[in-house]
């Protein structure tokens, strides 16, 4: 039987890789070498899988979750470890169960793609890119010249376009009748409407929580980093995931979660008692960052050169609730192009979650990120990819 592949990122190798063992195969690629997003993910040195068991890793998907369960359980980010290390390539774990190649490198794990590839005798071809497909009768034709008994779309989103993620995918199921779910950024940055000068000011230790309708919908604790545009870091591009869809929401900080609202005004009730004479900025210097601490007393309505000694009951409880409910106005979410992953793609319930093979469509397949799969950061995105890939590959 030969198959076509469009698609040389992790799963369309993945898949190539499996269905090589039985089948001819070729694998396509526009770009001039495989695994070009790959290349560049996890700042160059790949985060691969997350070393968590099954249940834990479908906690970590924030779109269609259940739809994974059958690949994942197939080929778990366990059996990833281990397959990658069989190949020849030396894995780690680092802080947040994050596996990346001992080398840091990620160019090390698509040569471990590339190596398995020649072994089953997959036909790459590079620099080719399939413009038209159609099917005739039992057939796929390709660019009108190439025929192929069954097709695998493995083309993945519309982020980083530059590696060749231009949304092929989505155009030739939509042709073929599939549902699309619309694309929108995963992953991704938040732009702010507040008048910030705060650029490059990175902020541990803190909460960001998203309510609609007064109820608390998302709460992530950690690292965050203030942007031209707005903010960014690990708890932001988690959260933009999670409100990419959500309509209309209010965006708070917590800038010490730590502390009860009680315990903070007694930790500033003692600070005000060290030092009565002092102004207020220059007193909260000892709690809050120096740069945010003019925004801060702006949105609780405090004049910073204000001795701490003269600041009401009601002006030092309103200081904490807004250190605990610091207001960050919501502008958008950032350019999809920025994206480190498409949220949307191919409706799964046009696909088998077995086989990833169409139910529309006999013989057409579709892996990876361009179906409507997504998870939070930390290796989790490269494991759908992979398990996808696998489900499919095994099955064609």
């Amino acid at each position: 039987m030969r198959i076509g592949i469009i698609g040389g990122g992790p799963a369309g190798m993945m898949c190539a890789i499996k269905a090589g063992e039985n089948h001819e195969v070729v694998l396509f690629e526009k770009n001039e070498k495989l695994g070009k997003k790959l290349f560049i993910t996890g700042k160059g040195r790949c985060n691969l899988t997350n070393y968590v068991d099954e249940k834990e890793f479908m906690k970590n998907l924030v779109r269609n979750p259940s739809f994974m369960f059958s690949s994942i359980y197939s080929f778990s980010p366990f059996t990833t470890y281990y397959y990658f290390e069989d190949l020849g390539l030396p894995l780690k774990v680092e802080r947040g169960d994050r596996v990346f190649p001992a080398s840091d490198k990620s160019s090390d794990v698509i040569k471990a793609y590339e190596k398995k590839l020649r072994q089953v005798g997959v036909e790459v071809r590079l620099n080719t890119e399939v413009r038209s497909i159609r099917k005739d009768g039992e057939v796929f034709i390709l660019n009108e010249k190439e025929k192929f008994d069954k097709l695998v779309i493995a083309t993945g989103g519309v982020s980083y376009k530059l590696t060749g993620s231009t949304g092929d995918g989505y155009r030739f199921g939509k042709e073929f009748g599939h549902k699309l779910v619309e694309p929108k950024p995963g992953l991704i940055g938040i732009n702010l409407s507040n008048n910030f000068d705060l650029a490059g000011l990175s902020l541990k230790n803190v909460e960001l929580r998203v309510e609609k309708d007064k109820k608390v919908i998302s709460r992530e604790f950690g690292e965050m980093l203030f942007t031209h545009r707005g903010i960014s870091g690990p708890i932001v591009l988690t959260t933009s995931s999670k409100i990419n869809r959500t309509g209309d929401f209010d965006l708070y900080l917590d800038l010490k979660p730590a502390l009860t609202s009680d315990k903070l005004d007694k930790r500033i009730l003692r600070d005000f008692d060290e030092n009565q004479n002092k102004n207020l900025e220059n007193v909260m210097k000892n709690l809050l960052p120096r740069d945010l601490i003019p925004y801060v007393l702006d949105e609780a309505k405090i004049y910073g050169d204000k001795k701490v000694n003269q600041i009401t009951k009601e002006e030092r409880e309103g200081l904490v609730k807004t250190i605990k409910n610091f207001k960050l106005r919501f502008d958008s979410l950032d350019d999809i192009n920025r994206a480190i992953v498409t949220s949307g793609g191919i409706d799964v319930k046009d696909l088998d979650p077995k086989t990833m093979e169409s139910k529309l469509v006999k013989g057409l397949y579709f892996i990876g990120e361009v179906i409507d799969v997504d998870g939070l950061t930390g290796g989790y995105n490269i494991q759908v990819a992979n398990s996808t890939g696998y489900s499919c590959g095994i099955n064609l």
